[in-house]
C-alpha cells in the first residue's frame, strides 16, 4: 500500500489536487481519508463551548485514532472513518466503512505536524498558495457550504487561522517531498505525482 499525505494551508487547493490525481487513476484503486474526519469528539461540551475550540491547532485532531486506522489499512483491514459535522462542530456518531486500497491519500492542513502520522507516509506533498488567495477561497467555502457569515470567517481568520498557519502549518513544508504551487494550476507537479503512483501500482 502506498500512503500519500497532502497538506497545505486552509483554502490552498488540496482538494483540487486530490481530485485531479483521483481522476487520472483507475477507479477503485485509490482511497481518501480526510483529516477533518478525525477532529476529536466534543460531545461532552456544549455548542457554545465547541464554537470556541481552536480547530487549527494540532491538539484538535485525534492523531492516535488516525495512526491506528492507517496501520489497520496497511494490514489489509477495513476501518470505520468518523463523520464530522462543521455545522455542529462535532462528530455525528456515524462512520464510513473505508476499505484498504493500493493507494491511500490522506489530506488535511495539520497532517504533517504529527511525526507518527508523517512516518506512515510514503510521499509527503505540500500545496502552497498565496495567503490572499487562500482567504478568498475560505470565505467562499465557509459562507456557501458551512453556514458561516463573513464577519465570523474574517474574525476566525485573523485570530486563529493566520497565526496557526504561521506557527504550525507553514513550517511543515520542510517535511514535504514535493511542494506544489497552486496559485495557478500546476500540471507538471501533479503529473510527477501520478507517475510515481502509476509506477507503484504496476
Amino acid at each position: 500500500m502506498l500512503i500519500i499525505g497532502i497538506a497545505g494551508g486552509t483554502g490552498c487547493g488540496k482538494t483540487t489536487v486530490v481530485n485531479t490525481i483521483l481522476n487520472e487513476l483507475p477507479e477503485g484503486e485509490v482511497g481518501v481519508i480526510a483529516q477533518d474526519s478525525y477532529y476529536k469528539d466534543t460531545s461532552h461540551l456544549s455548542y457554545d463551548e465547541r464554537v470556541k475550540i481552536n480547530f487549527d491547532h494540532p491538539r484538535s485532531i485525534d492523531f492516535d485514532l488516525l495512526v491506528n486506522h492507517l496501520k489497520e489499512l496497511k494490514k489489509g483491514n477495513p476501518i470505520e472513518q468518523p463523520v464530522y459535522s462543521f455545522v455542529k462542530h462535532n462528530r455525528t456518531g456515524d462512520t464510513i466503512k473505508t476499505l484498504p486500497r493500493k493507494v491511500m491519500i490522506v489530506e488535511g492542513i495539520l497532517i504533517l505536524t504529527n511525526p507518527d502520522v508523517r512516518d506512515l507516509f510514503d510521499i509527503k506533498i505540500y500545496v502552497h498558495a498565496d495567503s490572499d488567495e487562500r482567504l478568498i477561497r475560505r470565505l467562499k467555502r465557509d459562507i456557501s457550504e458551512r453556514g458561516r457569515d463573513i464577519d465570523e470567517v474574517l474574525t476566525r481568520y485573523q485570530t486563529t487561522l493566520k497565526p496557526m498557519h504561521q506557527q504550525f502549518i507553514d513550517p511543515t513544508k520542510e517535511y514535504a517531498d514535493i511542494i506544489i504551487p497552486n496559485n495557478k494550476y500546476n500540471t507538471v507537479a501533479v503529473n510527477i505525482v501520478k507517475t510515481i503512483i502509476n509506477e507503484r501500482l504496476s
